[in-house]
């Protein structure tokens, strides 16, 4: 019988009711995990009887921690958080801070401790922490000492955040450092029930309006064996670096807690990268894996190609679709297939992709061992493969909002609806159209914004480019673009015709672009994602 460590009920007690709640599948051996488990005690603690104690886990310009080091080090922090601070399992910790090892440090001891992590984007202001703050009731918070000020304008509004602790800040004897340095390095994991709750992880807010999923244990260790088992197959000597943020289960998956199944290591860079820079760091640390965005490898692949990226093995790109103008450009540049992949926040990570020999050109992949996919149409009936229809997953992960009506949504029939538009081709792969409610239907013809997009890339003159649908009185809707220019290249008039006969010559005439419009820059978010609601929202 399984016994939940977690005193504090609040979240659990702001679940979704259970005919919302999706079916969980653990069908494959490895899935089957046990009923208590601390996912940082399987991950950390059990690293040194796997092999791992001297291998190095997290790096920077400044320093290396191996993984018995690492240990160490959380055991310390969930002392300052259970002894220091009288937290107890089930609280909620907000943490603040970019990528770096402090915040990696600071995450897992808020984990092993039996607490919940509810990490947040750097770049949020005091009115979106706010928000965070009356949604998931932290008492504490642990800051990048760089980033209090937003954080405390947000604490004077909000009292329930009783206490912030920076870290990152080693001058400050009130640091988390100084707290944690007289502490003995001794904390045994709390004995977590495998369904009791990790973290809260806030969307990135592609439609504005951020939602909390609830992440388990669990949940957390079954995607380990899903996607980096069988698809990533991430190595004990890799090293491991990218963009996405830890706050980003796409970067928190990627950048920390799947590294850490293989007993590789991850370079967390000071500062924000640049394309021209990333490059560099790959070659200057020996990176064997990077994780970025579509926007940021097109950006990269002419460094790539001018530099060389030797070490380099794996390029894995998420977030949002990968065209496949920019799939080809970087395979040029660096003779590596990139691996594509789809997932979301709400499951944690990726659930359809493919890798090597297993890519197919335009496609995102297969579904991931461990999960099933299907296309339906609106009354969740499947649609003939290659019919365009709503992604339906199931799978040893679901959606669980924290107290949201938008629940009924996402879950229909134990079902996972992502909200994307896709085909299936008869020999199972899934080819991504648009996000469900992005799918531009004009003139009676559906379009998909990311095939148009795909379209523009290929043209020399495009940097980067969003579609979207704009009403029209006699058409319903137009497909409308907004690009962004190389140097060197004037958005006149002559230019809109040459786009417009570019796409007509590359899809089906009826999709092209009937506007135009070109801007300096593209709305996305901080994980890179094309904020399209943005868009829709200036025309």
């Amino acid at each position: 019988m399984t016994h939940s460590a977690q005193i504090d009920r609040f979240v659990h007690d702001r679940l979704p009711p259970a005919e919302q709640l999706p079916v969980f599948r653990y069908e494959l051996p490895e899935l089957q995990l046990p009923d208590q488990l601390n996912l940082v005690e399987e991950l950390l603690d059990k690293a040194a009887a796997k092999g791992f104690a001297d291998n190095a886990l997290l790096r920077s310009p400044a320093r290396t921690l191996t993984y018995a080091e690492a240990a160490l080090e959380v055991n310390k922090i969930a002392q300052v958080l259970a002894e220091d601070l009288g937290l107890v399992p089930g609280n909620r910790v907000l943490l603040r801070g970019g990528n770096s090892i402090g915040m990696a440090l600071a995450w897992l001891a808020v984990v092993k401790a039996g607490l919940i992590a509810v990490a947040t984007m750097p770049l949020l202001r005091a009115k979106e922490l706010g928000e965070i703050i009356d949604k998931s009731q932290p008492a504490v918070a642990l800051c990048d000492g760089k980033l209090l000020d937003e954080l405390e304008a947000a604490q004077r509004e909000h009292p329930a955040l009783e206490t912030i602790v920076a870290f990152n800040q080693p001058d400050s004897p009130a640091s988390l450092s100084a707290r944690a340095a007289g502490k003995s390095g001794v904390f045994r994991a709390c004995p977590t029930a495998a369904d009791d709750v990790a973290l809260l992880a806030f969307t990135s807010g592609t439609t504005g309006k951020p939602k909390a999923p609830v992440t388990t244990h669990r949940d957390v260790l079954a995607m380990c064996e899903a996607w980096p088992r069988h698809v990533l197959k991430a190595r004990s000597d890799d090293i491991v670096l990218g963009s996405p943020p830890l706050a980003f289960t796409f970067g928190l998956g990627g950048l920390l807690v799947f590294p850490m199944y293989a007993g590789a290591s991850i370079y967390y860079h000071d500062g924000p990268y640049t394309p021209e820079g990333m490059v560099k760091v790959i070659n200057d640390v020996g990176a064997t894996i990077v994780y970025t965005a579509p926007t940021f490898y097109r950006q990269m692949a002419a460094f790539a190609k001018a530099a060389g990226v030797p070490t380099l093995r794996i390029s894995v790109s998420a977030g949002e679709a990968l065209p496949d103008a920019t799939r080809q450009l970087w395979k040029e540049a660096t003779g590596i297939e990139m691996l594509d992949g789809i997932g979301g926040t709400e499951v944690f990570h990726i659930y359809i992709s493919a890798a090597g020999d297993q890519v197919r050109r335009g496609a995102v992949g297969k579904a991931v061992p461990g999960f099933t996919a299907k296309v339906v149409d609106d009354q969740g009936n499947e649609v003939p493969r290659g019919t365009v229809g709503k992604l339906a997953i199931i799978g040893p992960v679901g959606c669980r909002y924290l107290d949201d009506a938008r629940q009924a949504d996402y879950v229909k029939n134990g079902w996972n609806y992502p909200g994307d538009a896709f085909f299936e081709d008869e020999d199972g792969y899934f080819f991504y159209q648009s996000r469900a409610d992005d799918m531009i239907v004009t003139a009676g013809y559906n379009v998909g914004g990311p095939e148009v997009e795909d379209a523009l890339l290929k043209h020399p003159a495009v940097a980067e480019c969003g579609v979207i649908g704009k009403p029209d009185a006699e058409r319903g809707t137009i497909v409308k673009a907004f690009c962004v220019l190389k140097p060197g290249h004037a958005g006149d008039a002559a230019l809109v015709k040459a786009l417009q006969d570019h796409v007509k010559a590359t899809i089906a005439p009826f999709k092209y672009p009937r506007e135009i419009e070109f801007v300096a820059v593209l709305p996305r978010t901080e994980t890179g994602k094309l904020q399209r609601f943005k868009l829709r929202q200036n025309t």
